[in-house]
């Protein structure tokens, strides 16, 4: 049995047994089609985005960023972050231990085997990043962001 055949058999198996849930579609407050992201998003910005990619380490000018103000979907303009909550996790991604009231939705993860949850833009959809449990308190968390979804919006 080769590796496609294994995958397939053992997602399939997953979604027969009701492991894993088949992703639904989601109605979002700011739908776009595909042309109109890809017409507004460079080419990485849609892979991160849209298809739930990963921007390589310490490549976003965000990962620096220490003035005060407010981080931004990339997609909707949507605030996200506050820089009072960012701090230098020393991954190579914007790191927060919080997101602003009802700004991401999150989602369980589980394309690298071990489950992750996937955090993302609650009004557009967007894919941000991760939340892992192993940041600062208070909260523990830390928001680990590709910084190619944000902009970033000086006090």
């Amino acid at each position: 049995m080769n590796r496609r055949r294994f995958t397939t058999a053992i997602t399939l198996g997953s979604i027969a047994a009701g492991l894993i849930r088949p992703r639904a579609a989601q109605a979002w407050e700011v739908e776009r089609s595909a042309a109109e992201w890809k017409a507004m998003l460079s080419d990485l910005q849609y892979r991160v985005m849209r298809q739930e990619g990963t921007e390589r380490a310490y490549t976003s000018p965000l990962n620096d960023e220490e003035r005060q103000g407010t981080f931004l979907c990339r997609g909707c303009d949507l605030p996200l972050y506050s820089s009072a909550h960012k701090y230098d996790s020393g991954t190579g991604w914007p790191s927060f231990w919080q997101a602003l009231p009802q700004a991401v939705g999150t989602k369980r993860d589980l394309k690298l085997v071990v489950p992750r949850t996937e955090c993302h833009c609650r009004r557009c959809g967007s894919h941000l990043g991760h939340i892992f449990n192993d940041g600062p308190q208070p909260t523990g968390k830390r928001h680990c962001i590709n910084g190619v979804s944000l902009k970033f919006a000086a006090a």
